[in-house]
């Protein structure tokens, strides 16, 4: 007979506490390998294949897609080996969970048997048989028994805290009566909903924490569409707002004539070798001008009260994409020539834009460099990306009325523009800095001096 393993959501790293399914890679029945990818998630970092550490034949799946878990929520069940043998696992797995210790759940079943698709344990005396998630609006019931709340999330907790919803009165719609954000979100939903609207299911009211109702407000009155702030969009958010409440930048910015800067390139990329992007001339600009001005490769430990400066510039880049504005970081930037700046960054936009970055691959930036031109503008005064200490902005570079040796020409200009966390340096050395990047773009001769 096979053992029943219970496959949780891992912590995906970098302080993650939950995931949205977004694709199941398997279904109830498949035969799946250890290390097997088994679901997508997107995360607020990115979107994640996430392997299992088990081996064997799947059982049962929890949740939908479109679900959103707490990490530590049951993902699936997979019937393995004999009970006397203990399940092998790679290792090779996400971080939060492994193969070294036993596993917390399990069960015995007397047979895996599959039917359209769907495949179900037989009941035994020991068995557990997975519940199929109940709706999201529970039907009306007598309050829940006293005991343990069966919530994961600490964010859910914190929602309901906040909200006023006690959560001893939900009946959760995640597996084993676990109770979701979305859950809780319903509730708040039906509690600030204007008098007379018609309930969306029926037993709704059954949520609802007996407390007088609130005033209305203008939030209460709009309409319209509403966008949760979550995943991407809502991890921009939150990094933006603190950025906003904790650093005190200011900008500074010139024009400049990048005139022979293109001139360089286009001789360059005529040469035959490999195409040099102007992304990756400009970051060379950044790093040599980081070398020379370290303050500004540096971020604030605001509880020893200490500016620590890098030896090191991880440079992130701002990329749109269809998920949201995403920053990837190139690793060691201050050691990349070009040619090699040119081909990480078209390997990591491309993966912005399949939404296959890493959690690795979007944290660690020392300094970033955002391109806004690609969207026809010329100037910009961004948030610095927490806890970052500054920013390159680059516009557009058009042709424009320049005074050139002397003379009134038509030049290709420029603006650009740095935003500097104050606390870190003052004005004259945030000057010098971009006074040194203007020049190199000017005269590109000038940074093949300092290397």
């Amino acid at each position: 007979m096979a053992q029943v393993l219970e496959f949780k959501l891992p912590d995906l790293g970098e302080g993650l506490t939950e995931a949205e399914i977004v694709r199941w890679l398997v279904q109830v029945g498949d035969v799946v390998a250890v290390d097997q990818p088994v679901v997508e998630v997107e995360t607020a970092k990115a979107m994640v294949e996430v392997p299992c550490p088990y081996g064997g034949v799947v059982t049962a799946r929890f949740g939908e897609e479109g679900t959103e878990l707490p990490v530590g929520a049951p993902l699936l069940t997979v019937a393995v080996g004999e009970p006397a043998a203990e399940p092998e696992g790679s290792g090779n797995v996400l971080v939060g969970y492994g193969t070294s210790e036993a596993p917390a759940r399990r069960r015995r079943v007397r047979a895996v048997a599959a039917a359209n698709g769907q495949a179900k344990p037989a009941p035994a005396a020991s068995a557990r048989v997975p519940v199929a998630p109940a709706p999201v609006v529970p039907a009306p019931g007598p309050p829940r028994p006293e005991g343990p709340v069966p919530v994961i999330s600490p964010l859910v907790r914190k929602l309901a805290r906040e909200g006023g919803v006690d959560l001893r009165q939900l009946a959760g719609s995640g597996p084993h009566g676990l109770i979701l954000r979305a859950d809780v979100e319903d509730v708040l939903r039906a509690n600030a909903a204007p008098r007379g609207r018609t309930a969306e299911a029926p037993g709704a009211a059954a949520h609802a924490v007996q407390a007088p109702p609130a005033p209305a407000t203008s939030a209460t009155r709009a309409t319209g569409i509403r966008v949760p702030l979550k995943g991407v969009r809502g991890a921009v958010a939150d990094k933006l707002s603190r950025s906003r409440r904790e650093i005190p930048d200011a900008t500074c910015w010139v024009d400049a004539d990048a005139t022979e800067l293109m001139r360089a390139r286009a001789a360059m990329n005529a040469s035959g070798g490999p195409k040099i992007s102007l992304l990756a001339l400009l970051a060379r600009v950044c790093t040599a001008a980081l070398a020379r001005f370290p303050e500004l490769n540096s971020f604030v430990d605001t509880e020893a009260r200490e500016v620590v400066q890098l030896d090191h510039v991880h440079l992130g880049f701002a990329a749109q994409t269809e998920r949201g504005l995403v920053v990837p970081v190139v690793r060691d930037a201050h050691a990349r020539d070009a040619e090699s700046l040119t081909a990480e960054f078209a390997r990591l936009t491309e993966s912005a834009r399949t939404g296959t970055l890493t959690p690795g691959e979007l944290t660690g930036g020392t300094f970033t460099l955002n391109n806004y031109g690609v969207f026809g503008v010329d100037g910009s005064t961004p948030i610095i990306n927490h806890p970052e200490a500054a920013m390159l902005g680059v516009g557009r570079i058009i042709p424009k009325p320049w005074v050139y040796e002397g003379e009134l020409a038509v030049r290709q200009v420029v603006q650009l523009s740095l935003t500097f966390d104050h606390r870190v340096c003052d004005g004259g050395t945030a000057g010098g800095f971009l006074r040194y990047v203007a020049d190199c773009v000017e005269q590109p001769a000038v940074l093949l001096r300092t290397l």
